[in-house]
């Protein structure tokens, strides 16, 4: 899969605040995301965030 800034992922577990759906804000090594239920934001390894993304949904313009 390929990944950009902006994008909108859908991961496989819910946060707790009850989302499934991520942005993403830094790619790399190391991918930010933050959540668009409540903006938190996470930083996880790439490998690790491979793993856990199920989906990238399409973008609404």
């Amino acid at each position: 899969m390929d990944f950009a800034i902006g994008d909108i992922v859908q991961m496989k577990k819910k946060h707790p605040c009850g989302s499934v759906q991520w942005e993403i804000l830094r790619t790399g090594i190391d991918f930010r995301i933050k959540c668009c239920g409540c903006g938190h934001m996470v930083m996880l390894p790439r490998v690790k965030f491979e793993k856990n993304v199920k989906k990238i949904l399409p973008k609404e313009e």
